[in-house]
């Protein structure tokens, strides 16, 4: 088994894939017409990270995933610069 091998019920390995995106990244895609394409990418990863990314670019990540999705979204921050991410989420934690 490789290092970012699952095992599946048949004993298959599948590979597991993260997007690591920046605020530098972000400003380019958000609000534009490569949004959707990030949404697929994010979409066919097992995790997304998100990193040194403006908190209007937090709540814009929540948003994406909330338009396109019926899925019920989580935003969990531990400051001020969460807010607007935690109020755009469906439930919103502040630590």
């Amino acid at each position: 088994m490789s290092t970012f091998g699952v095992g599946n019920n048949d004993g298959a390995v599948a590979n597991q894939i993260a997007l690591i995106i920046d605020g530098g990244s972000l400003v380019h895609i958000l609000d534009s017409e490569h949004e959707e394409e990030l949404f697929q990418l994010a979409s066919l990863c097992s995790v997304v990270l998100c990193c040194r990314v403006a908190p209007l670019q937090k709540a814009g990540i929540v948003s994406l995933v909330k338009n396109r999705t019926s899925d019920m979204t989580l935003a969990i921050g531990d400051g001020a610069n969460d807010v607007s991410m935690i109020q755009m989420a469906d439930v919103g934690v502040g630590i």
